[in-house]
């Protein structure tokens, strides 16, 4: 099926015991309409609705985190009034996390929140994951995936 879907605030499911402020929303839906164009596992990093950093087409999200928090960093050395950049910023990911280790790596990145489609066998232990970090994280229950 093509990937037509526009995921709306009233369609995704908060699932931790964090709630997202308004402008993480905000953020987390732009964020998701980004990922739906990088190649899996595809994960975006935005904040103020722009994109910061991306990483995509490895073999695990932990390396695409890596890989857009290491793009971030760049970022932010080229222009050193962009120091603390990237925390507060959200994060999509095209596909499930399907262990806590992708959150974690997030929460070293400084995320404060996530949306995902969810569907993995581990959700909760990625849910409680997100909550050991104050993370907030929304599933759209749809995910995008693109190879």
């Amino acid at each position: 099926d093509k990937d037509i879907k526009q995921i709306t605030k009233k369609e995704i499911s908060l699932v931790t015991n964090n709630k997202p402020s308004n402008d993480e929303l905000n953020d987390m839906l732009f964020a998701w309409k980004v990922v739906k164009h990088i190649n899996s596992n595809a994960i975006v990093f935005v904040k103020n609705t722009a994109t910061i950093g991306i990483g995509a087409g490895q073999m695990s999200r932990v390396d695409s985190t890596k890989i857009a928090k290491r793009k971030v960093q760049e970022m932010i050395q080229s222009n050193e009034k962009k120091k603390n950049f990237c925390f507060g910023a959200v994060a999509a990911s095209d596909a499930f996390f399907p262990f806590p280790d992708g959150i974690t790596e997030l929460a070293k990145a400084g995320i404060k929140a996530i949306i995902q489609p969810g569907g993995s066998l581990n959700d909760q232990d990625v849910i409680d994951e997100a909550n050991k970090y104050n993370i907030s994280m929304v599933f759209t229950k749809t995910r995008h995936f693109k190879h």
